[in-house]
C-alpha cells in the first residue's frame, strides 16, 4: 500500500500538468497519444539511470573516475562543486536529455508516416515524454526517501523546461515541407543548450549544502528555473501562431541595457520569492496541524508569506511596465 502511495505522487503531478498543456494547445494530439508518449518518457528515464550506471562503471575502469570525484571531495569547497559541476555537463545532461530525444524521435518518426504532424504536436510530444521522465524519476527519489514529496511535486515541470529548445527545433524540422541543413544542425545546437541548462540547475541546486560564498549560489535557482518556464511559454506561443511577448522595446543601447536589467531584477525578485514559500512549506511540513495554529508559528507563516509576496508583487510590477512600455511603442 505505502508502495502504491508513493507511484501515485510519483506520477499524478507530472500527469496533471500534462493535462493542463493538453487543455491549452488547440489542434492537440489525442489524449491516449500523448499518455503512450508519458509512458516512453517514463522507460527513457529507467535507459537512462541504467546508461548513467553503465557510465561510472566503464568511466572508473578506464579513468578512475570515482579517485577522481574522491580527490574533488577531499579538496576545496569550488572543487567539490567543480567535480559536480564536471559529472553534471559530462555525464547525467548528455545521458538524460539524449534518451529523452531518442524517446521523442523514434515514435515521432513512426507517426510521421502515417499523419502530418504540426509544430505544436511535436512540442506536446515531448512535454509528455519529459513528464514521463520526471515520474520515473519521481518514483526512484520517493522509493529511497532522497527527497521530499514538496521537493518532486515543486519541480515537476523542469524536464520539460530543460528539454523545450531543441523540441521546438525538432518541430520545425518534422513540420517543414522543405528540411534544411541549418533546421538539422538547430536541433543540435539547442540540444546543446539543454544539455548546459539541465547541468547548471543541478549545480545550482546543490550549492546550498557548501560553506559560503559558494551557498549563495543557490539564490540562482529559482531565478534561472523561472526564465526556463519564461522560454517554455514564449516557445509554446510560438509555436500555437502567438505574437511574442516582447519585454525590451527600445532601440537606444541606454534604454536596452536598463531593460535588460529590469528582467534580470524581476527574475531575482519573482524567483527568490518563489524560493522562499518553498522554504516556508519546507520547513512547515514536519509539523503537526495543530502547531500550525500556535501564535509565535502563525505570526512566523505571516510574515514570511507577505514579505515573499511583497517581492512577488514587485517583480510583476516590473514585468508589467516592461509589458506596457513596449505597446506603447509598437502601438
Amino acid at each position: 500500500m505505502v508502495d502504491f502511495s508513493l507511484l501515485l505522487w510519483a506520477a499524478i503531478p507530472p500527469l496533471l500538468l500534462l493535462g493542463y498543456y493538453y487543455c491549452r494547445v488547440p489542434f492537440a494530439p489525442p489524449l491516449s497519444r500523448l499518455l503512450m508518449f508519458f509512458i516512453i518518457g517514463a522507460i527513457s528515464g529507467i535507459l537512462a539511470l541504467s546508461l548513467e550506471w553503465i557510465f561510472e562503471i566503464v568511466a572508473n575502469k578506464v579513468g578512475d573516475w570515482h579517485q577522481v570525484k574522491r580527490c574533488l571531495a577531499t579538496s576545496r569547497c569550488a572543487s567539490t562543486l567543480f567535480g559536480i559541476a564536471l559529472r553534471q555537463i559530462v555525464e547525467v545532461g548528455p545521458i538524460e536529455e539524449g534518451c529523452k530525444l531518442v524517446a521523442v524521435v523514434v515514435p515521432t518518426c513512426y507517426l510521421q508516416r502515417r499523419y502530418r504532424l504540426l509544430h505544436s504536436t511535436v512540442l506536446l510530444f515531448t512535454v509528455a515524454v519529459a513528464l514521463g521522465f520526471t515520474a520515473e524519476e519521481n518514483w526512484i527519489y520517493l522509493f529511497h526517501d532522497t527527497a521530499s514529496i514538496i521537493d518532486r511535486t515543486i519541480g515537476t515541470p523542469v524536464h520539460a523546461m530543460f528539454s523545450a529548445p531543441w523540441a521546438y527545433a525538432l518541430g520545425i524540422y518534422i513540420s517543414s515541407h522543405t528540411r534544411l541543413n541549418r533546421d538539422k544542425k538547430l536541433i543540435f545546437q539547442t540540444w546543446l543548450n539543454s544539455v548546459i541548462c539541465h547541468a547548471l540547475v543541478n549545480v545550482l541546486s546543490s550549492a546550498w549544502r557548501y560553506s559560503l560564498p559558494l551557498r549563495f549560489l543557490s539564490y540562482g535557482l529559482f531565478p534561472f528555473l523561472l526564465w526556463m518556464f519564461w522560454r517554455l511559454e514564449q516557445l509554446l506561443g510560438k509555436v500555437q501562431g502567438k505574437p511574442v511577448i516582447i519585454l525590451i522595446s527600445d532601440r537606444t543601447p541606454q534604454r536596452r541595457y536598463w531593460q535588460r536589467s529590469l528582467v534580470l531584477f524581476a527574475l531575482i525578485l519573482g524567483g527568490n520569492a518563489i524560493f522562499g514559500l518553498f522554504l516556508l512549506a519546507r520547513i512547515l511540513s514536519p509539523l503537526s496541524p495543530s502547531k500550525l495554529f500556535d501564535a509565535d508559528i502563525l505570526w512566523f507563516i505571516f510574515s514570511r508569506f507577505l514579505l515573499n509576496l511583497f517581492f512577488g508583487v514587485l517583480a510583476w510590477g516590473i514585468y508589467r511596465y516592461l509589458r506596457h512600455s513596449a505597446r506603447r511603442r509598437y502601438f
